[in-house]
C-alpha cells in the first residue's frame, strides 16, 4: 500500500505543476494576465480524460503488462515533457510552453487513469479506503513544494 503514497505524488505534482507553480512562472515573467488567464485551458485534458480512459483500458503496449506498461509511458512523457518545458521562454513564446504544458496535462491526466485502474486490480475490496487515503495524502503533500498560501 506503500506504493499508493508514491503513485498520489507523482500523481499530483504534475498537476501543480501546470496550474499555480505555471501561472506563478508566467507571472514572475510578466506575461499578460490575459495570456495567463487563457493558460487555465491547460486542465481541459483532466476534465474530458473519461474519452480515451477505454481505449487505455482496451489497448496497453506489450511490455511489463497493461496497468504498469502505461505508467511508465505517461511518465516517461511527463520527464520528457515538463524537462522541455522548463528550458522554454515564457515571454517569448507563450504559445509554445502552453502547447506544452497541454501535453504534461494529458500525459498526467492519462496516469491518474492508469493509476486508478491498477489501485482497484491490486487492492483487496478491505483495503480500498486506506488506499485511498494514501493515495490523496501523497496527491496533496506536493503543497510542501509550493506556498502554504496556495495549496487547497
Amino acid at each position: 500500500m506503500f506504493i499508493t503514497l508514491l503513485l498520489g505524488f507523482s500523481s499530483g505534482v504534475p498537476l501543480a505543476l501546470t496550474g499555480s507553480t505555471l501561472q506563478a512562472w508566467l507571472t514572475e515573467s510578466r506575461v499578460d494576465i490575459k495570456t495567463i488567464g487563457l493558460f487555465s485551458l491547460v486542465g481541459i485534458p483532466y476534465t474530458w480524460k473519461f474519452v480515451w480512459a477505454p481505449l487505455m483500458d482496451r489497448f496497453s503496449p506489450k511490455f511489463l503488462g497493461r496497468r504498469r506498461s502505461w505508467m511508465l509511458v505517461s511518465q516517461i512523457g511527463l520527464a520528457i515533457f515538463i524537462a522541455i518545458m522548463g528550458l522554454q521562454d515564457a515571454v517569448g513564446n507563450p504559445e509554445r510552453l502552453a502547447v506544452l504544458a497541454l501535453i504534461v496535462a494529458f500525459f498526467s491526466s492519462s496516469q491518474d487513469i492508469v493509476i486508478d485502474a491498477w489501485c482497484t486490480e491490486v487492492l483487496k475490496k478491505e483495503e480500498f479506503g486506506a488506499g485511498s487515503g494514501l493515495y490523496i495524502m501523497g496527491y496533496r503533500s506536493r503543497c510542501s513544494l509550493r506556498a502554504r498560501s496556495s495549496c487547497g
